[in-house]
């Protein structure tokens, strides 16, 4: 059984806000969480990097800065003794490896940024849109049993197309909005609902 789950607000905190912090820019601290448009929200990004002439690697030095949640690596640790897992984000490569090392390299599918030689962010680029519902639907046209986990707009499609789909810690607007997904509220509460779920699954076959 697999067992996908979403990169930041459920493993890391939001690399954005982070960045917006160490810069002050207020608008970078938007995410899917308040923009359910992801190309929208990328693109009022990749304005304000332009206007304020920031690169790559000023966001790096800042992920440099990023632990994980707390809890999240031991999390981890237990996730990948009962299931199969697949991080499905929406960051970028050029991002997350230094995130990626702190939770012993999980499999990540995630995009690319388009970056020009003098290291400035020009343009970003999706493996796919809509990837990780797609994720999802492919990884059950292989015949597996799928749980997502996410939360913000932009997971509740492969909360909608796994076998069983969990809110972790989303905002207000996102739980009215999807009143039919569970809400988690830490890990030992997302623990619990991804083995409830795992024993339904298993009854059902």
């Amino acid at each position: 059984m697999l067992a996908c789950l979403d990169l930041e607000g459920v493993l890391v905190p939001e690399v954005w806000i982070a960045f917006a912090e160490k810069t002050g820019i207020e608008k970078l601290r938007l995410t899917t969480r308040d923009i359910p448009d992801y190309d929208e929200l990328m693109r009022g990004r990749l304005e304000i990097l332009e206007a304020n002439n920031l690169k790559l690697q000023d966001i790096q030095n800042v992920i440099g800065t990023i632990a994980p949640l707390p809890g999240a690596y031991e999390f981890i640790k237990w996730l990948k003794s009962e299931f199969q897992l697949i991080i499905l984000s929406d960051t970028f490569y050029e991002f997350a490896g230094p995130l990626m090392a702190q939770l012993d390299y999980p499999t990540l599918f995630c995009h690319s940024l388009v970056v020009d030689k003098d290291g400035k962010i020009t343009d970003y680029q999706l493996r796919i849109e809509d990837g990780k519902t797609k994720a999802v639907k492919a990884l059950k046209e292989l015949n597996f049993p799928v749980i997502a986990s996410g939360d913000s707009y932009n997971d509740t499609g492969m909360l909608k197309e796994a076998d069983a789909g969990i809110l972790f810690c989303p905002p207000d607007n996102v739980i009215e909005d999807f009143p039919q997904f569970p809400v988690t509220r830490n890990y030992a509460e997302l623990k619990q609902e991804l083995l409830t779920c795992k024993e339904k699954l298993s009854a059902s076959k």
